[in-house]
């Protein structure tokens, strides 16, 4: 008997190694993307002259092309949230480009939560997401509502541009601070996050932003297709409510408006709790998912 289990279990081994090595044979190998000579970005150039331009270029390009299971998720995904930031971006006078943020700051994923607390699409502390007017509490999390932290977003970004004139370093001020931008600039005597000696986290902010854009206009160059129908298009909801007073049960109110709690707490994630506190009588907007 002993045998028999260590040949069986052999067997079984063998079988899936075969598996694999038939899978990682037949798997597309990403394709190398190459650093261009410039590129634009937000209606500004960017000219790859310089060698450490070049190469930290290169880094993050390869890093979306070899980074299959995320890069892939990027794309899907891109079809659902793009759509909805977009016009926002435009009423706001935000560059179209500064969507790619998102794509670096949370890979596209709405429930997006970083060890540092930061969470959503664009990634807010709990204290700068207060500061550019969003409510952050244990019942309600704007920073989770991508119409709201997308209009934050961009009263953050358009405040910084009125300061630096440049929109790589309103970029990389995203990730490092203003205040941080402020004192590399004043001590380094240069205006562009591009010619500034930066912690090598914002450094390579700003080429994941570059290779971000790149990746997602051309995805095809770094060996990616995923075809419209696999795409998580964007479904607008069938409903969206107004609400001005308190909700004691949201499960109630949800069988109330014919979907599922479940539904509904998909598609207002910001909700935390089960019920709506709203003593203040401040105006939400709560959506009824169409599906």
């Amino acid at each position: 008997m002993y045998l028999r289990r260590n040949k069986n279990h052999f067997r079984a081994v063998s079988a899936c190694l075969f598996s694999l090595f038939l899978l990682t044979a037949m798997s597309p190998v990403a394709a190398q993307p190459q650093v261009p000579a410039t590129m634009t970005f937000a209606g500004q150039k960017v000219v790859f002259d310089r060698t450490d331009l070049r190469e930290r270029m290169d880094r993050e390009l390869l890093t979306f092309a070899y980074m299959h299971t995320n890069s892939t998720m990027i794309l899907k995904r891109s079809s659902r949230y793009f759509p909805q930031v977009e016009p926002i971006l435009k009423r706001m006078g935000i560059p179209d480009d500064l969507k790619y943020l998102m794509v670096i700051e949370s890979n596209l994923d709405e429930k997006a939560y970083s060890p540092a607390g930061a969470a959503g699409l664009w990634q807010f502390t709990q204290s700068t997401g207060r500061m550019y007017g969003l409510e952050v509490n244990d019942n309600i999390d704007e920073r989770y509502n991508i119409n709201k932290a997308t209009e934050a977003a961009c009263r953050y970004l358009k405040k910084a541009f009125e300061k630096y004139g440049d929109w790589m370093t309103v970029a990389a001020s995203y990730n490092c601070g203003t205040n941080g931008m402020d004192n590399r600039i004043e001590k380094q005597g240069e205006k562009h996050a591009l010619d500034l000696w930066l912690p090598e986290e914002t450094t390579r902010y700003m080429f994941r932003l570059l290779s971000a854009k790149m990746f997602c206009e051309y995805p095809e160059a770094f060996g990616y297709h995923v075809p419209e129908k696999e795409r998580y298009t964007y479904i607008a909801p069938a409903d969206v409510v107004k609400v001005t007073t308190e909700i004691e049960d949201l499960v109630a109110f949800a069988r109330k408006h014919g979907v599922t709690y479940a539904q509904l707490k998909r598609a207002n994630i910001w909700l935390r709790g089960s019920s709506l506190h709203n003593k203040t009588q401040r105006t939400y907007f709560v959506a009824i998912p169409s599906e």
